[in-house]
């Protein structure tokens, strides 16, 4: 069988969350033995030394609506078999045996962080791939309930296949000759940083804790920077870069408004870090109870969390050895080879 795959967001530099799951799935999806009956042809128009070349197919065209007009003009040159869509958006023209993944429906849940004309596109594109795939996969439990419930997606159409992680084991530990508390992800509004930021405010002010935060990741919507000489901003930061300072953090916090999956409290709880996040959406699911859960919309009780954990070395390494135990529940071989059956039952 011929399998085509949108791989746009694989080829994309820097990778962040969509990004990194479509290179991490299409590597490893590629690798695996009962991949060897069928013949890959990843569609982009980029180009990289780390995949296959052969299996390759440029199609030339600016980005903007790249996916509905070149990659919709291949399905009417070439059509493949099979057509799988890592990132969200199906085609209007797409072979009968179509795969969509959806990754989370934060526009949903936060409209006002979304530019009108893109709302409307993410709208209607869910819901026309609700519809019109044959299969949708959901990387968490919460976006198949997300997609029942607000898109009345047939469940018997939506598998859930969790993402996978990746560690670097040889990264060192970040010194800055100070402890601190470290959040990683894009730096927006959704993220809840505000929040983070007036909670450890209010620790520094009221129990004088010793630590900074670091906050690790590119600005997004509704972030400005801060000016406070406590708080560390860095920016997008290489792959080496994340894992020393997740390994050097004495917490890492993710207080989400909305998760589709939460990638980085795996990342945080692999490289030996305990972890405090949102009890809503994906993240107690992606956690497992390998995490204080606390009330983004609650600064007390995340005061709380953090207090605790910097108090209490016992409650810290019980959540570390927690968090090594739920990792293990993941990886981007079982994520590959889940979707690879998926693929093979069409």
């Amino acid at each position: 069988m011929i399998i085509g795959i949108h791989a746009l967001a694989a080829f994309k530099r820097p990778r962040t969350g969509v990004e990194e799951y479509t290179y991490q799935l299409i590597k490893h999806l590629t690798m695996l033995e009962g991949a060897k009956r069928h013949r890959f042809v990843l569609y982009t128009n980029q180009t990289d030394q780390s995949f296959n070349q052969d299996q390759i197919r440029h199609l030339k065209w600016p980005f903007p609506m790249w996916t509905q007009i070149r990659l919709g003009l291949e399905m009417i040159l070439k059509k493949p078999d099979l057509l799988f869509i890592p990132a969200h958006v199906l085609p209007l023209i797409h072979p009968k045996k179509s795969v969509v993944v959806i990754h989370g429906l934060e526009y949903e849940y936060c409209p006002e962080m979304y530019p009108k004309k893109h709302l409307k596109y993410l709208r209607w594109s869910t819901k026309y791939a609700v519809e019109h795939a044959q299969k949708i996969i959901a990387v968490s439990q919460n976006t198949r309930d997300d997609l029942i419930s607000l898109y009345r997606a047939d469940p018997d159409k939506i598998a859930m296949i969790h993402h996978g992680f990746s560690i670097n084991r040889k990264a060192k530990k970040k010194k800055f000759g100070w402890p601190y508390i470290l959040f990683l992800s894009r730096l927006e509004t959704k993220k809840n940083v505000h929040g983070l930021i007036k909670t450890f405010n209010f620790l520094k002010e009221r129990y004088q804790i010793p630590h900074k935060l670091v906050l690790a990741g590119p600005f997004g919507f509704g972030f400005e920077g801060n000016k406070s000489d406590q708080i560390v901003t860095t920016g997008y930061i290489s792959r080496d870069q994340k894992w020393s300072l997740l390994k050097g953090a004495d917490m890492f916090i993710l207080p989400s408004f909305y998760e589709g999956f939460g990638l980085p409290i795996l990342e945080a709880q692999a490289a030996g870090v305990p972890v405090i996040t949102s009890n809503l959406s994906s993240m107690p699911e992606v956690a497992g109870s390998g995490a204080l859960l606390i009330n983004p919309r609650d600064t007390s009780q995340m005061s709380e969390a953090i207090y605790k954990l910097i108090k209490s070395d016992k409650i810290k390494r019980d959540l570390i050895e927690k968090g090594y135990q739920n990792i293990k529940r993941f990886s981007w071989q079982k994520c590959a080879r889940e979707t690879l059956n998926l693929l093979n039952d069409l």
